[in-house]
Protein backbone atom coordinates (compact mmCIF):
# COMPACT_ATOMS: atom_id res chain seq x y z
CA UNK A 1 0.00 0.00 0.00
CA UNK A 2 3.09 2.50 0.67
CA UNK A 3 4.80 2.00 -2.11
CA UNK A 4 1.50 2.48 -4.02
CA UNK A 5 0.21 5.73 -2.37
CA UNK A 6 4.39 7.13 -3.07
CA UNK A 7 3.51 6.21 -7.00
CA UNK A 8 0.89 7.70 -7.14
CA UNK A 9 2.30 10.60 -5.32
CA UNK A 10 4.93 11.04 -7.70
CA UNK A 11 2.25 10.42 -10.81
CA UNK A 12 -0.09 13.11 -9.54
CA UNK A 13 2.85 15.87 -9.70
CA UNK A 14 4.61 14.78 -12.72
CA UNK A 15 1.82 13.81 -15.06
CA UNK A 16 1.10 17.68 -15.73
CA UNK A 17 4.21 18.54 -16.23
CA UNK A 18 4.58 15.47 -18.80
CA UNK A 19 1.52 17.04 -21.16
CA UNK A 20 3.00 20.32 -21.21
CA UNK A 21 6.16 18.74 -22.82
CA UNK A 22 4.08 16.87 -25.01
CA UNK A 23 2.34 19.42 -26.54
CA UNK A 24 5.58 21.96 -27.32
CA UNK A 25 6.36 20.47 -30.38
CA UNK A 26 2.54 20.53 -31.70
CA UNK A 27 1.26 23.59 -34.03
CA UNK A 28 -2.44 22.87 -34.11
CA UNK A 29 -3.93 24.66 -31.38
CA UNK A 30 -6.78 22.91 -31.09
CA UNK A 31 -4.76 19.74 -30.81
CA UNK A 32 -2.33 21.36 -28.21
CA UNK A 33 -6.20 21.72 -26.06
CA UNK A 34 -7.23 17.89 -26.47
CA UNK A 35 -3.73 16.76 -25.52
CA UNK A 36 -3.55 19.05 -22.47
CA UNK A 37 -6.63 18.00 -21.61
CA UNK A 38 -6.17 14.11 -22.09
CA UNK A 39 -3.10 14.61 -19.35
CA UNK A 40 -5.46 17.11 -17.03
CA UNK A 41 -7.92 14.33 -16.76
CA UNK A 42 -5.29 11.54 -16.09
CA UNK A 43 -3.88 13.53 -13.42
CA UNK A 44 -7.49 14.27 -11.76
CA UNK A 45 -8.38 10.82 -12.01
CA UNK A 46 -4.82 9.49 -10.43
CA UNK A 47 -5.16 12.64 -7.83
CA UNK A 48 -9.08 11.35 -7.25
CA UNK A 49 -8.00 8.00 -6.63
CA UNK A 50 -4.91 8.84 -4.74
CA UNK A 51 -7.31 11.01 -2.30
CA UNK A 52 -9.49 7.95 -1.95
CA UNK A 53 -6.94 5.71 -0.65
CA UNK A 54 -5.51 8.08 1.48
CA UNK A 55 -9.17 7.94 3.20
CA UNK A 56 -9.29 4.66 3.42
CA UNK A 57 -5.83 4.41 5.81
CA UNK A 58 -6.41 4.10 9.66
CA UNK A 59 -3.35 6.32 10.75
CA UNK A 60 -1.11 8.81 8.37
CA UNK A 61 1.65 7.42 6.45
CA UNK A 62 5.00 9.55 5.89
CA UNK A 63 7.41 7.89 2.90
CA UNK A 64 9.96 9.98 1.11
CA UNK A 65 9.29 12.94 1.89
CA UNK A 66 5.46 12.68 1.33
CA UNK A 67 2.45 12.32 3.72
CA UNK A 68 -0.29 11.11 3.54
CA UNK A 69 -2.87 12.07 5.60
CA UNK A 70 -6.86 13.28 5.98
CA UNK A 71 -5.62 17.01 5.24
CA UNK A 72 -3.58 16.07 2.13
CA UNK A 73 -6.43 13.72 1.03
CA UNK A 74 -8.69 16.82 1.30
CA UNK A 75 -6.40 19.93 -0.46
CA UNK A 76 -5.19 17.52 -3.08
CA UNK A 77 -8.92 16.44 -4.12
CA UNK A 78 -9.64 20.68 -4.54
CA UNK A 79 -5.95 21.25 -6.52
CA UNK A 80 -7.09 18.30 -8.64
CA UNK A 81 -10.66 19.36 -9.07
CA UNK A 82 -9.87 23.49 -10.15
CA UNK A 83 -7.20 22.15 -12.22
CA UNK A 84 -9.13 20.46 -14.11
CA UNK A 85 -12.25 22.58 -14.94
CA UNK A 86 -9.68 25.67 -15.28
CA UNK A 87 -8.04 23.35 -18.37
CA UNK A 88 -11.16 22.41 -19.75
CA UNK A 89 -12.26 26.78 -19.89
CA UNK A 90 -8.67 27.60 -20.91
CA UNK A 91 -9.10 27.52 -24.78
CA UNK A 92 -12.16 29.97 -24.66
CA UNK A 93 -9.67 32.68 -22.60
CA UNK A 94 -6.71 31.86 -24.98
CA UNK A 95 -9.32 32.42 -28.02
CA UNK A 96 -10.44 35.81 -26.57
CA UNK A 97 -6.83 36.52 -25.91
CA UNK A 98 -5.63 36.26 -28.93
CA UNK A 99 -8.25 37.59 -30.56
CA UNK A 100 -8.51 41.34 -28.68
CA UNK A 101 -5.13 40.83 -27.22
CA UNK A 102 -2.28 39.81 -29.70
CA UNK A 103 -0.55 42.83 -30.38
CA UNK A 104 0.18 42.72 -26.42
CA UNK A 105 0.99 39.28 -25.84
CA UNK A 106 4.51 38.20 -25.82
CA UNK A 107 4.39 35.08 -27.89
CA UNK A 108 3.11 34.77 -31.77
CA UNK A 109 -0.35 32.83 -32.11
CA UNK A 110 1.08 29.64 -32.15
CA UNK A 111 2.96 29.66 -29.20
CA UNK A 112 1.16 31.59 -26.90
CA UNK A 113 -0.60 28.61 -26.45
CA UNK A 114 1.75 26.61 -25.81
CA UNK A 115 3.90 28.66 -23.06
CA UNK A 116 0.34 29.01 -21.54
CA UNK A 117 -0.14 25.51 -20.62
CA UNK A 118 3.66 24.94 -19.71
CA UNK A 119 3.18 27.48 -17.17
CA UNK A 120 0.09 26.13 -15.92
CA UNK A 121 1.43 22.81 -15.74
CA UNK A 122 4.38 24.40 -13.46
CA UNK A 123 1.77 25.99 -11.44
CA UNK A 124 -1.09 23.03 -11.09
CA UNK A 125 1.91 20.44 -10.76
CA UNK A 126 2.99 22.50 -7.52
CA UNK A 127 -0.26 22.77 -5.83
CA UNK A 128 -0.88 19.03 -6.41
CA UNK A 129 2.51 18.51 -4.63
CA UNK A 130 1.89 20.98 -1.60
CA UNK A 131 -0.55 18.39 -0.04
CA UNK A 132 1.99 15.60 0.30
CA UNK A 133 4.66 17.23 1.32
CA UNK A 134 5.84 15.86 4.18
CA UNK A 135 8.61 18.08 5.25
CA UNK A 136 8.51 21.77 5.97
CA UNK A 137 11.81 22.67 3.65
CA UNK A 138 10.14 20.61 0.49
CA UNK A 139 6.80 22.70 1.39
CA UNK A 140 8.49 25.83 1.44
CA UNK A 141 10.32 25.35 -1.79
CA UNK A 142 7.11 23.99 -3.15
CA UNK A 143 5.50 27.65 -2.14
CA UNK A 144 8.00 29.94 -3.64
CA UNK A 145 7.83 27.28 -6.70
CA UNK A 146 4.21 28.22 -7.26
CA UNK A 147 5.03 31.85 -7.14
CA UNK A 148 7.58 32.15 -10.62
CA UNK A 149 5.11 29.94 -12.46
CA UNK A 150 1.83 31.82 -11.59
CA UNK A 151 3.83 35.67 -11.59
CA UNK A 152 4.55 34.60 -14.93
CA UNK A 153 0.54 33.48 -16.09
CA UNK A 154 -0.40 36.89 -13.98
CA UNK A 155 0.97 39.26 -16.40
CA UNK A 156 0.41 36.69 -19.59
CA UNK A 157 -2.08 38.98 -21.44
CA UNK A 158 1.07 41.58 -21.68
CA UNK A 159 -0.95 44.93 -21.00
CA UNK A 160 0.75 46.77 -18.41
CA UNK A 161 -1.71 46.76 -15.44
CA UNK A 162 -1.15 42.98 -15.66
CA UNK A 163 2.71 43.18 -15.53
CA UNK A 164 2.31 45.54 -12.32
CA UNK A 165 -0.15 43.41 -10.96
CA UNK A 166 2.67 40.20 -11.45
CA UNK A 167 5.68 42.40 -10.33
CA UNK A 168 3.73 43.17 -7.12
CA UNK A 169 2.55 39.85 -6.69
CA UNK A 170 6.31 38.63 -6.72
CA UNK A 171 8.03 41.12 -4.77
CA UNK A 172 5.80 40.52 -2.03
CA UNK A 173 5.44 37.46 -1.88
CA UNK A 174 9.01 36.56 -2.38
CA UNK A 175 9.48 38.82 0.78
CA UNK A 176 6.79 36.93 2.74
CA UNK A 177 8.64 33.74 2.08
CA UNK A 178 11.21 35.23 3.02
CA UNK A 179 10.43 36.03 5.82
CA UNK A 180 8.76 32.41 6.38
CA UNK A 181 12.48 31.40 5.70
CA UNK A 182 13.87 33.18 8.51
CA UNK A 183 11.51 30.74 10.56
CA UNK A 184 12.43 28.06 9.11
CA UNK A 185 16.20 28.13 9.66
CA UNK A 186 15.55 29.34 12.96
CA UNK A 187 13.18 26.31 13.93
CA UNK A 188 15.46 24.21 12.31
CA UNK A 189 18.38 25.47 14.70
CA UNK A 190 15.99 25.27 17.69
CA UNK A 191 15.63 21.63 17.44
CA UNK A 192 20.07 21.09 16.73
CA UNK A 193 18.96 18.81 14.02
CA UNK A 194 21.85 17.69 12.00
CA UNK A 195 20.01 16.83 8.81
CA UNK A 196 17.19 18.30 7.24
CA UNK A 197 14.96 15.19 8.18
CA UNK A 198 14.41 17.16 11.42
CA UNK A 199 12.11 19.24 9.47
CA UNK A 200 9.53 16.12 8.83
CA UNK A 201 6.44 16.81 10.38
CA UNK A 202 6.00 13.49 12.39
CA UNK A 203 9.88 14.61 13.37
CA UNK A 204 9.27 17.94 14.31
CA UNK A 205 6.35 17.41 16.45
CA UNK A 206 8.23 15.01 18.39
CA UNK A 207 11.84 17.15 18.49
CA UNK A 208 10.14 20.39 19.69
CA UNK A 209 8.71 18.83 22.70
CA UNK A 210 12.25 19.48 24.07
CA UNK A 211 12.86 22.47 22.90
CA UNK A 212 12.75 26.07 24.37
CA UNK A 213 9.42 27.11 24.06
CA UNK A 214 9.99 30.90 23.28
CA UNK A 215 12.23 30.43 20.60
CA UNK A 216 9.68 28.29 18.98
CA UNK A 217 7.20 30.66 19.73
CA UNK A 218 9.48 33.80 17.26
CA UNK A 219 9.67 30.99 14.70
CA UNK A 220 6.11 30.16 14.59
CA UNK A 221 5.66 33.94 13.83
CA UNK A 222 7.96 34.47 11.49
CA UNK A 223 6.58 31.61 9.16
CA UNK A 224 2.99 32.61 9.62
CA UNK A 225 3.78 35.56 9.21
CA UNK A 226 5.71 34.93 5.85
CA UNK A 227 2.75 32.40 4.76
CA UNK A 228 0.28 35.31 5.01
CA UNK A 229 1.54 37.13 2.95
CA UNK A 230 1.22 34.16 0.54
CA UNK A 231 -2.30 33.52 1.52
CA UNK A 232 -3.42 36.61 1.11
CA UNK A 233 -4.06 37.27 4.68
CA UNK A 234 -4.81 41.04 6.20
CA UNK A 235 -2.84 42.95 6.91
CA UNK A 236 -0.45 41.57 3.75
CA UNK A 237 -2.98 41.11 1.08
CA UNK A 238 -2.14 44.01 -0.74
CA UNK A 239 -0.96 42.22 -4.22
CA UNK A 240 -4.11 39.69 -4.19
CA UNK A 241 -6.94 41.56 -6.07
CA UNK A 242 -4.20 42.91 -8.62
CA UNK A 243 -3.15 39.40 -9.31
CA UNK A 244 -6.66 38.16 -9.08
CA UNK A 245 -8.16 40.96 -11.73
CA UNK A 246 -5.40 40.69 -14.20
CA UNK A 247 -4.69 37.34 -14.35
CA UNK A 248 -6.30 35.20 -16.78
CA UNK A 249 -9.78 33.71 -15.18
CA UNK A 250 -8.66 30.06 -15.16
CA UNK A 251 -5.52 31.22 -13.76
CA UNK A 252 -7.37 33.23 -11.25
CA UNK A 253 -9.22 29.93 -9.93
CA UNK A 254 -6.45 28.31 -9.13
CA UNK A 255 -5.21 30.93 -7.57
CA UNK A 256 -8.32 31.54 -4.87
CA UNK A 257 -9.51 28.21 -4.83
CA UNK A 258 -6.19 26.32 -5.02
CA UNK A 259 -3.10 28.34 -3.95
CA UNK A 260 -4.42 30.44 -1.12
CA UNK A 261 -5.78 27.20 0.97
CA UNK A 262 -2.96 25.21 -0.12
CA UNK A 263 -1.01 27.66 1.82
CA UNK A 264 -2.75 28.35 4.18
CA UNK A 265 -2.46 24.25 4.74
CA UNK A 266 1.48 24.61 5.42
CA UNK A 267 0.78 27.14 8.20
CA UNK A 268 -1.74 24.76 9.82
CA UNK A 269 0.34 21.64 9.86
CA UNK A 270 3.01 23.74 11.25
CA UNK A 271 0.61 24.73 13.78
CA UNK A 272 -0.26 20.87 14.58
CA UNK A 273 3.19 19.80 15.18
CA UNK A 274 4.43 23.21 17.17
CA UNK A 275 1.16 23.30 19.50
CA UNK A 276 2.04 21.44 22.31
CA UNK A 277 5.34 23.34 22.70
CA UNK A 278 4.25 26.61 21.52
CA UNK A 279 1.17 26.72 23.21
CA UNK A 280 -2.68 25.44 22.20
CA UNK A 281 -3.85 28.98 23.17
CA UNK A 282 -0.94 31.04 21.25
CA UNK A 283 -1.10 29.05 17.86
CA UNK A 284 -4.72 29.50 18.03
CA UNK A 285 -4.80 33.30 18.68
CA UNK A 286 -2.51 33.24 14.86
CA UNK A 287 -4.94 31.67 12.93
CA UNK A 288 -7.76 33.64 14.76
CA UNK A 289 -6.40 37.32 14.80
CA UNK A 290 -5.21 36.67 10.98
CA UNK A 291 -9.07 35.41 10.31
CA UNK A 292 -10.52 38.51 12.35
CA UNK A 293 -8.37 41.35 11.00
CA UNK A 294 -9.04 39.60 7.11
CA UNK A 295 -12.49 39.81 7.62
CA UNK A 296 -12.63 42.98 8.82
CA UNK A 297 -10.80 44.35 5.47
CA UNK A 298 -12.84 42.72 3.38
CA UNK A 299 -16.29 44.08 4.08
CA UNK A 300 -15.91 48.15 3.22
CA UNK A 301 -14.48 47.02 0.32
CA UNK A 302 -17.78 44.53 -0.63
CA UNK A 303 -19.94 47.20 -0.63
CA UNK A 304 -17.82 49.13 -2.72
CA UNK A 305 -19.03 49.03 -6.46
CA UNK A 306 -15.99 47.12 -8.25
CA UNK A 307 -15.36 45.49 -11.49
CA UNK A 308 -16.65 41.68 -10.98
CA UNK A 309 -12.85 39.93 -10.57
CA UNK A 310 -12.10 42.49 -8.45
CA UNK A 311 -14.86 41.48 -6.06
CA UNK A 312 -13.92 37.93 -6.29
CA UNK A 313 -10.74 39.01 -5.22
CA UNK A 314 -12.33 40.54 -1.99
CA UNK A 315 -14.22 37.82 -1.62
CA UNK A 316 -11.41 35.28 -1.03
CA UNK A 317 -9.88 37.59 1.75
CA UNK A 318 -13.29 37.19 3.15
CA UNK A 319 -12.87 33.55 2.87
CA UNK A 320 -9.87 33.04 3.83
CA UNK A 321 -10.30 34.95 7.28
CA UNK A 322 -13.27 32.41 7.89
CA UNK A 323 -10.96 29.39 7.29
CA UNK A 324 -8.60 31.09 9.51
CA UNK A 325 -10.94 31.32 12.39
CA UNK A 326 -12.11 27.78 11.86
CA UNK A 327 -9.39 26.42 12.10
CA UNK A 328 -7.57 28.41 14.54
CA UNK A 329 -11.14 26.89 16.77
CA UNK A 330 -10.17 23.42 16.33
CA UNK A 331 -12.77 21.25 17.58
CA UNK A 332 -14.58 19.31 15.68
CA UNK A 333 -17.68 20.95 14.86
CA UNK A 334 -15.51 24.09 13.25
CA UNK A 335 -13.36 21.35 11.17
CA UNK A 336 -16.52 20.20 9.48
CA UNK A 337 -17.01 24.07 8.99
CA UNK A 338 -13.59 24.33 7.13
CA UNK A 339 -14.26 21.51 5.23
CA UNK A 340 -16.95 22.37 3.77
CA UNK A 341 -16.07 26.02 3.66
CA UNK A 342 -13.15 24.99 1.32
CA UNK A 343 -14.74 22.42 -1.22
CA UNK A 344 -17.89 24.90 -1.57
CA UNK A 345 -15.58 28.01 -2.19
CA UNK A 346 -13.43 26.05 -4.60
CA UNK A 347 -16.44 24.87 -6.57
CA UNK A 348 -18.06 28.85 -6.61
CA UNK A 349 -15.25 31.22 -6.83
CA UNK A 350 -13.86 28.95 -9.68
CA UNK A 351 -17.20 29.44 -11.53
CA UNK A 352 -17.47 33.02 -10.37
CA UNK A 353 -13.95 33.44 -12.32
CA UNK A 354 -14.98 30.92 -15.26
CA UNK A 355 -17.81 33.37 -16.27
CA UNK A 356 -15.38 36.07 -16.56
CA UNK A 357 -14.85 34.86 -20.19
CA UNK A 358 -18.13 35.49 -21.62
CA UNK A 359 -18.96 38.36 -19.42
CA UNK A 360 -16.14 40.48 -20.68
CA UNK A 361 -17.18 38.88 -23.91
CA UNK A 362 -21.00 40.61 -23.91
CA UNK A 363 -19.63 43.71 -21.88
CA UNK A 364 -16.15 44.28 -22.38
CA UNK A 365 -16.33 47.09 -19.97
CA UNK A 366 -17.23 44.63 -17.10
CA UNK A 367 -12.97 44.45 -16.52
CA UNK A 368 -12.90 48.08 -15.60
CA UNK A 369 -16.39 48.42 -14.31
CA UNK A 370 -19.36 47.13 -12.08
CA UNK A 371 -21.52 44.28 -14.38
CA UNK A 372 -25.02 45.82 -14.69
CA UNK A 373 -27.81 44.21 -16.05
CA UNK A 374 -26.47 40.88 -17.14
CA UNK A 375 -29.45 38.86 -16.75
CA UNK A 376 -31.41 41.22 -19.27
CA UNK A 377 -28.76 40.23 -22.06
CA UNK A 378 -27.65 37.36 -20.99
CA UNK A 379 -30.24 35.03 -18.94
CA UNK A 380 -27.61 31.84 -18.66
CA UNK A 381 -24.28 33.86 -17.66
CA UNK A 382 -26.30 35.43 -15.15
CA UNK A 383 -28.02 32.33 -13.45
CA UNK A 384 -24.38 31.22 -13.14
CA UNK A 385 -22.92 34.00 -11.98
CA UNK A 386 -25.74 34.26 -9.62
CA UNK A 387 -25.09 30.77 -8.26
CA UNK A 388 -21.36 31.63 -7.77
CA UNK A 389 -21.78 34.74 -6.19
CA UNK A 390 -24.96 33.95 -3.91
CA UNK A 391 -23.21 30.80 -3.06
CA UNK A 392 -20.06 33.08 -1.77
CA UNK A 393 -22.29 35.56 0.53
CA UNK A 394 -23.21 32.77 2.62
CA UNK A 395 -27.29 33.10 1.17
CA UNK A 396 -29.01 30.33 2.63
CA UNK A 397 -29.33 27.32 1.94
CA UNK A 398 -25.64 27.40 0.09
CA UNK A 399 -23.27 25.47 1.54
CA UNK A 400 -21.21 28.28 2.70
CA UNK A 401 -24.30 29.56 4.84
CA UNK A 402 -24.23 25.96 6.86
CA UNK A 403 -19.64 25.76 7.00
CA UNK A 404 -20.75 29.52 8.49
CA UNK A 405 -23.22 28.54 10.98
CA UNK A 406 -20.74 25.76 12.02
CA UNK A 407 -17.72 27.97 12.80
CA UNK A 408 -19.87 30.54 14.46
CA UNK A 409 -21.33 28.16 16.64
CA UNK A 410 -18.23 26.52 17.55
CA UNK A 411 -16.81 29.60 18.54
CA UNK A 412 -20.08 30.48 21.10
CA UNK A 413 -19.77 26.68 22.13
CA UNK A 414 -15.80 26.93 23.00
CA UNK A 415 -16.77 30.20 25.14
CA UNK A 416 -15.41 32.63 23.28
CA UNK A 417 -18.32 34.70 22.50
CA UNK A 418 -16.89 38.12 21.75
CA UNK A 419 -14.97 36.14 18.46
CA UNK A 420 -18.56 34.91 17.68
CA UNK A 421 -20.36 37.97 17.86
CA UNK A 422 -17.14 39.78 16.03
CA UNK A 423 -17.70 37.47 13.33
CA UNK A 424 -21.23 37.22 12.87
CA UNK A 425 -21.56 40.87 12.76
CA UNK A 426 -18.38 40.92 9.88
CA UNK A 427 -20.35 37.79 8.10
CA UNK A 428 -23.69 39.48 8.06
CA UNK A 429 -22.19 42.91 6.16
CA UNK A 430 -20.13 40.85 3.85
CA UNK A 431 -23.41 38.93 3.39
CA UNK A 432 -25.20 42.77 2.44
CA UNK A 433 -22.31 43.89 0.38
CA UNK A 434 -21.90 40.84 -2.07
CA UNK A 435 -25.79 40.73 -2.40
CA UNK A 436 -26.22 44.27 -2.89
CA UNK A 437 -23.43 43.87 -5.59
CA UNK A 438 -25.55 40.53 -6.89
CA UNK A 439 -28.79 41.96 -7.66
CA UNK A 440 -26.91 45.21 -9.03
CA UNK A 441 -25.33 43.25 -11.38
CA UNK A 442 -28.01 40.81 -12.86
CA UNK A 443 -30.98 43.17 -12.36
CA UNK A 444 -29.40 46.83 -12.50
CA UNK A 445 -29.36 49.37 -15.63
CA UNK A 446 -28.99 47.40 -18.80
CA UNK A 447 -25.29 48.29 -19.75
CA UNK A 448 -24.43 48.00 -23.53
CA UNK A 449 -23.44 44.32 -24.74
CA UNK A 450 -21.11 44.57 -27.54
CA UNK A 451 -20.67 40.52 -27.46
CA UNK A 452 -22.24 37.56 -27.42
CA UNK A 453 -23.18 35.99 -24.22
CA UNK A 454 -23.81 32.39 -25.20
CA UNK A 455 -21.70 30.31 -22.72
CA UNK A 456 -21.00 27.60 -24.68
CA UNK A 457 -22.22 23.90 -24.59
CA UNK A 458 -18.87 23.27 -22.21
CA UNK A 459 -19.00 25.67 -19.90
CA UNK A 460 -22.62 24.87 -19.71
CA UNK A 461 -21.86 21.59 -18.84
CA UNK A 462 -19.07 22.29 -16.25
CA UNK A 463 -21.50 24.90 -14.38
CA UNK A 464 -24.11 22.01 -14.06
CA UNK A 465 -21.76 19.32 -12.75
CA UNK A 466 -20.70 22.53 -10.22
CA UNK A 467 -24.04 23.63 -8.78
CA UNK A 468 -24.77 19.34 -8.64
CA UNK A 469 -21.66 19.32 -6.12
CA UNK A 470 -22.81 22.37 -4.40
CA UNK A 471 -26.51 21.02 -3.89
CA UNK A 472 -25.13 17.53 -3.13
CA UNK A 473 -23.16 19.44 -0.61
CA UNK A 474 -25.45 21.63 1.24
CA UNK A 475 -27.85 18.43 1.51
CA UNK A 476 -25.49 16.51 3.40
CA UNK A 477 -23.21 19.49 5.74
CA UNK A 478 -25.34 18.44 8.85
CA UNK A 479 -23.98 14.51 8.52
CA UNK A 480 -20.24 15.92 8.42
CA UNK A 481 -19.27 16.82 11.87
CA UNK A 482 -20.22 13.48 13.20
CA UNK A 483 -18.64 11.55 10.40
CA UNK A 484 -15.51 9.38 10.54
CA UNK A 485 -13.41 12.08 7.82
CA UNK A 486 -13.77 14.98 10.50
CA UNK A 487 -12.82 12.43 13.72
CA UNK A 488 -9.63 11.62 11.53
CA UNK A 489 -9.29 15.19 10.61
CA UNK A 490 -9.44 16.39 14.72
CA UNK A 491 -6.85 13.41 15.67
CA UNK A 492 -4.58 15.23 12.92
CA UNK A 493 -4.95 18.00 13.87
CA UNK A 494 -4.75 17.93 17.32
Amino acid sequence: MTSLLGLLGIAVVALPLLGAAVIQPVAKGSTVDLVFRIFTALTTITALSLAGLIVTLHHPIGKDLMVFDSASALFLSVSALVGLGSTLVSPAYLDSAVLFSTKRLFFSEQRARRWYYLGFACFWSALLAIPLAGNLGVAWLLVEATTAASALLVGFSGKRSALEAGWKYLVLTTLGLTVALLGVVMLYSTTRGRSLSVLDWGALSALTSHAHSSALLVAFLLIMAGLAAKVGWAPVHNWLPDAHSEAPPPVSALLSAALLPSVMLVGWRVKSALYRSVGAHDVSAVFIGFGVVSLAVAVPFLWRPMPWKRLLAYSSLEHMGVLAIGIGIGTPLALAGVVVHLIAHALAKSLGFYSATPLFRTQPRAARLPARGVALSSPGLAAVMGISLGTLSGLPPSPLFFSEVFILAAAFLAGDLWLGGLATVLLALGFLGILHALIEGLMGSRRQAKGDGHLGAGFATLATCATTLLMALAGSAFMLPSSAFIHSLFLWAA
